[in-house]
């Protein structure tokens, strides 16, 4: 599978990414300190003084005053609604169809989505899943800190993680990853965990791209990967959190992937969800 996935209710669960710091070299021309000399230390003395006689001014006024009474703790008419609404003007709960968290609480695999045309599910990865389903051990070994991931996305309640991969030719792939989490605001943690490394000349190495429909969501286009007597190697992701849910997309290649190809892709997603 791909990046990020973990364990459901009967199911495995996921993990996390770091990135390193660059190294600040030393100045080439070493700067001096301006030095201290008698008239510093008498300015210095004369702020001490003046600090002192202004807090000891200050309390002797604060202390002529009389006491400002408090807040009552309790008030009236506070209360909301001020008195239920009649049997008859109660709202209809919302309808499954328009209620995300009942859709998220069924079967997470069906709401990944649908594979793009002309691609056919990728065995060789899809057999990492079990029946659509990632263990959240599974999940946190596409990241290079394992032992780690495993840990924080068990601290975050993480539930499940559904996936499906898929190729296309001879050289294209692509990954979905559904991680759901027990509260919507740890799907959004580590979707800007995430996101946070994206920047870092060693990921995607730029702010990436908003993704029209989402808040925060956004995809990458990486710089191709070059290695002599290898093909070259081409990346792009998504990653954005709706609800208790986050999803990382990732598309590889050994030819150039279109903004289109990774946008097309997250919009569809998110409008899943």
């Amino acid at each position: 599978m791909h990046p990020n996935d973990s364990v459901s209710d009967g199911q495995p669960e996921p993990p996390v990414e770091a990135a390193g710091a660059g190294e600040h070299p030393e100045p080439a021309v070493s700067v001096k300190r301006r030095p201290r000399g008698r008239t510093t230390l008498i300015i210095a003395a004369a702020a001490v003084l003046g600090i002192a006689g202004g807090i000891a001014t200050g309390y002797g006024v604060q202390a002529g005053r009389a006491p400002t009474p408090l807040a009552a703790l309790s008030q009236p008419g506070l209360a909301y609604p001020a008195k239920a609404l009649p049997a008859g003007e109660v709202p209809d709960p919302l309808p499954a169809s328009q209620d995300r968290r009942v859709r998220t609480d069924g079967d997470l695999r069906k709401l990944i989505v649908p594979r793009p045309k002309g691609w056919q599910e990728d065995k060789s990865l899809a057999a990492l899943t079990q029946d659509g389903w990632l263990g959240v051990e599974d999940y946190a070994l596409d990241f290079e800190s394992e032992d780690y991931m495993f840990s924080d996305l068990l601290d975050q309640d993480i539930r499940r993680v559904a996936g499906a991969a898929w190729k296309k030719g001879e050289s294209r792939s692509g990954t979905v990853c559904l991680v759901q989490f027990r509260s919507g605001a740890a799907a959004a943690a580590h979707a800007e965990d995430q996101r946070s490394y994206m920047p870092q000349k060693r990921s995607a190495g730029n702010d990436g791209t908003a993704i029209k429909g989402s808040t925060e969501g956004r995809y990458y286009l990486f710089p191709a990967r070059r290695e002599a007597g290898y093909l070259p190697f081409y990346q792009a992701r998504a990653v954005f959190s709706r609800g208790d849910v986050m999803v990382d997309i990732h598309l590889y290649d050994s030819a150039p992937i279109s903004k289109r190809d990774i946008r097309t892709l997250a919009e569809r997603q998110l409008e899943r969800l």
